[in-house]
């Protein structure tokens, strides 16, 4: 592979390129130049590769090159596991194809409306970059709207695609599209049922691979750091009070912890935001704004933030809980040491965890290295700690307990209403209509 390789080189049409020189991307990524050709000439492509490589310009740039030849229509369908790598995606195809006027749209769920998204896709979009449950239901409901004429299908993170979550969605997606199709699956793993959609609904796919199966990225230093259980808030408040000057994000396995952990954090001055599945869709993108413009300098998040978002100059990522399965740790630690910058990692285990650091590192094939950390300050530490976790606490039973409060008054409501038009309508009725129900 030559790494001196341009852009130019590739076969990019000439806006293309215009569009790559004004973002300032001056060379491909390895998988970029392995990927861009044969793209160029109508494969398709399994892509295997670290997070942070490159992987969305590699299959949203030779849909553009294809789409400035033969304009038209709903060309091409990208579907993603997460809302925000959604909208990261189409941010990706706004920026590279601003020249030739592409028209791109956002298909997520949550608290987005369903009307207005109709209405965007009747106005017939280039791009339509979606998760798969909301697409889905548009397809069965959004009259007019429907995938048959799609060109390119791009699978984004699949192995997370194919998991039970969104399994069934993707498959009903798959039968509503065209046979006559360029398919695209790319992530930074390849597992058995990447594979096996791979040989399911690819033809003749090239298969490019710039990393094994588990890899991460040459320039991550990682480490793991053993803590007795019952200190794992006070060590992670002693590592962030010695990085003070870093950007970190903080790996939680639970919305609870990413809430109690987010409070207790700012009470003690850092300037922290938490990530988590059940916030709006505006409190998720106002958290990561914040996080990239470095009005907080630390994110802490379950694993929805762990898959394919580019954060750039992300300095640090701690896992102050170990992640479920091996691959989840280096979509994690993929956060950061991105596009060939630098980064650290720490891996902080108790001492039910040590199976957990054997199984990683034979998946690594390499040994993580223990974090050298001073562990003076934490008796000084420990009392605040402690006290901004009872206030923590406190404050999450009231929010709780003021949501219970709100869903109830709300079921009332409705209740309520329904009631009251009920009466209303059997007032209207006619008596002889009243007087003949009754008697039925």
């Amino acid at each position: 592979m030559d790494t001196s390789t341009s852009f130019s080189e590739l076969g990019l049409s000439g806006p293309l390129l215009e569009a790559l020189d004004q973002l300032k991307f001056s060379k491909p990524t390895p998988i970029q130049i392995e990927c861009i050709p044969p793209g160029i000439e109508g494969r398709d492509i399994v892509g295997i590769a670290p997070t942070g490589s490159g992987k969305t310009a590699a299959f949203a740039l030779p849909i553009l090159h294809y789409l400035w030849d033969n304009p038209q229509g709903l060309f091409a369908c990208v579907l993603a596991p997460t809302r925000e790598l959604a909208h990261q995606i189409a941010s990706q195809f706004d920026a590279f194809g601003a020249a030739i006027g592409v028209r791109t749209t956002v298909i997520i769920g949550g608290d987005e409306d369903r009307v207005r998204q109709a209405v965007m896709l009747a106005k017939r979009p280039h791009i339509v970059v979606a998760t798969p449950g909301r697409l889905l239901d548009h397809l069965k409901a959004t009259k007019g709207f429907n995938l048959r004429s799609i060109k390119f299908l791009v699978l984004d993170e699949a192995d997370r695609l194919l998991e039970s979550d969104f399994g069934i969605a993707v498959d009903e997606i798959l039968k509503a599209l065209p046979k006559e199709r360029t398919t695209y699956l790319f992530s930074a793993t390849l597992t058995d049922k990447v594979a096996k959609l791979q040989r399911a609904n690819l033809r003749n796919p090239v298969r490019v691979q710039v990393s094994t199966k588990y890899t991460t990225v040459s320039s991550l230093l990682q480490y793991y750091l053993l803590v007795p259980l019952v200190k794992k808030e006070v060590t992670l408040v002693s590592l962030l009070n010695s990085m003070a000057q870093n950007s970190v994000i903080v790996f939680v396995r639970t919305k609870a912890c990413a809430r109690k952990l987010a409070i207790m954090s700012r009470i003690l001055g850092f300037r922290s935001v938490p990530l988590y599945g059940e916030m709006t869709q505006t409190q998720r993108l106002g958290a990561l704004n914040r996080f990239k413009s470095e009005g907080s300098n630390i994110l802490i998040a379950t694993d929805l933030a762990s898959r394919g978002l580019d954060i750039p100059c992300v300095d640090i990522v701690i896992n102050y809980d170990c992640p479920t399965h091996s691959k989840d740790y280096i979509h994690r630690v993929g956060r950061t040491a991105r596009a060939g910058r630098a980064g650290k990692s720490i891996l902080m285990t108790t001492q039910y965890d040590v199976e957990f650091i054997q199984r990683l590192e034979k998946v690594l094939n390499r040994q993580l290295d223990p974090y050298l950390h001073d562990e003076a300050e934490l008796g000084v530490l420990q009392e605040r700690v402690d006290g901004a976790g009872r206030v923590a606490m406190n404050q999450l039973k009231e929010e709780d307990a003021g949501k219970s409060k709100k869903g109830r008054q709300k079921r009332r409501h409705i209740a309520s209403d329904n009631w009251d038009r009920d009466d209303e309508e059997e007032a209207d009725l006619p008596r002889t209509s009243f007087k003949k129900s009754r008697r039925s």
